[in-house]
C-alpha cells in the first residue's frame, strides 16, 4: 500500500498549492514529510527497517519508496534508491533535476551516492543516522564543491516524528 491508497493523504493534494502560494515553505515540506512517514509505517508492516521517501517536483509527489532489502532481498533496495528509481522511470531519464527528496531519514553514504548521481536539487530529511548519516552526522557527502553536481540538504523536517518510528519498531523487534 502506497500513499495514494490513505484516505487521509489524498486530502493533501488539494491543499498543497494553497500552502505554497502562502509561502509557507516549513508547512510544506512537513506535508510531504508526513507523506514519507506513512509509506515509513508502512515498511514496517512488512518486516523492513521504516524509513519512507518521496520524490517532489512541482509541488506534487511524483514518485515514492520504502525499504523493501528484507522483501526484494537486494541490499541496494533503500526507500531513496526506490524512490528515486520510480521517479527516473515515470520522467524517462535519470536526471531528476528540479526534484526534491524527502526521506524520514538521512541518507547513507550509497543513497547520498544515488542522490547526487540523479542530479537531485534538494534532500530533505527529517531524523539524523548517527551510525550512517551521510548529510553530517558521520561524513557530509553533500559539502558543496565535492563532487559534480550539489545537493541542498534541509536537515530535522519532524525530526521527532521520524526517530520515533525507528525507536519503536527497533523496540518491538527487541521484544
Amino acid at each position: 500500500m502506497g500513499f495514494r491508497s490513505c484516505v487521509s493523504l489524498k486530502l493533501w493534494y488539494h491543499s498543497i498549492a494553497m500552502v505554497f502560494s502562502d509561502g509557507k515553505e516549513q508547512e510544506l515540506h512537513e506535508m510531504f514529510m508526513e507523506a514519507a512517514l506513512v509509506l515509513a509505517r508502512e515498511a514496517a508492516r512488512h518486516g523492513e527497517v521504516p524509513i519512507g521517501a518521496v520524490v517532489v517536483r512541482d509541488n506534487q509527489i511524483i514518485a515514492e519508496g520504502y525499504n523493501l532489502r528484507e522483501t526484494n532481498r537486494d541490499p541496494v533496495a533503500h526507500a531513496e534508491v526506490v524512490a528515486l528509481r520510480k521517479a527516473a522511470a515515470r520522467l524517462g531519464g535519470w536526471r531528476l533535476t528540479n526534484c526534491d527528496l524527502y526521506v524520514t531519514i538521512e541518507p547513507c553514504p550509497m543513497c547520498a551516492g544515488a542522490l547526487i548521481q540523479a542530479r537531485i536539487r534538494r534532500v530533505i530529511y527529517g531524523a539524523d543516522d548517527p551510525k550512517a548519516g551521510a548529510a553530517g552526522s558521520v561524513v557530509n557527502l553533500f559539502q558543496p564543491g565535492l563532487f559534480n553536481h550539489d545537493v541542498e540538504v534541509i536537515p530535522g523536517v519532524l525530526n521527532v516524528q521520524c526517530g520515533q518510528v525507528m525507536k519503536e519498531f527497533f523496540a518491538r523487534r527487541r521484544k
